[in-house]
């Protein structure tokens, strides 16, 4: 497989998508470094030959940091894995922004609710990142568990999504 990645700059630090031919994102993350995701997939799903060009969901991912929320939505991902996990990351794309769920409550939406820790890996294991927004999952308690880029970038998303969902909200109220 040949794949193509391209490297933004965010308020959160450089954020580079890798896609494979299709334009399917096969890995994204706050990196200047093509390695740190190539290395978040499994092996057998690493691309052959890489190259540094255009990438599609790299306009969304400027839109989103712009504000457009759900220009993240119907960008096309290509992530394989168990049915299970696979099931976790397409509940991820539709946990709203702006309200995070808890592992367990993530758990509870995939109808396993005493899969808390299974629930807590599809999150580890996602390497799409922002496009399956993993960092809308929480601890219990509200603190932020964990994050594969860094908890800052989580904090930064989370806050990011809380202010402009009230935003969109208070302008669809007017």
């Amino acid at each position: 497989m040949t794949a193509t990645y391209e490297t933004i700059d965010t308020p959160d630090g450089p954020f580079t998508v890798l896609v494979d031919a299709q334009q399917r994102v096969i890995a994204s993350g706050w990196t200047g470094e093509i390695d740190d995701l190539v290395l978040r997939l499994d092996p057998k799903d690493r691309p052959a030959d890489m190259a540094e060009g255009r990438v599609d969901a790299a306009e969304a991912a400027r839109a989103y940091y712009a504000g457009d929320l759900a220009a993240i939505d119907d960008v096309a991902v290509h992530q394989p894995g168990t049915p299970f996990q696979e099931l976790g990351w397409r509940a991820l794309r539709r946990i709203t922004p702006g309200e995070p769920l808890s592992y367990t409550e993530f758990a509870a939406e995939l109808g396993k609710p005493n899969a808390v820790r299974a629930a807590a890996s599809i999150c580890a294991l996602n390497a799409p990142a922002l496009f399956i927004p993993c960092h809308r999952v929480r601890r219990h308690d509200g603190s932020l568990g964990g994050f594969a880029w860094g908890l800052e970038v989580k904090e930064s998303l989370l806050a990011h999504e809380a202010a402009h969902s009230k935003l969109r909200s208070a302008n669809s109220q007017a």
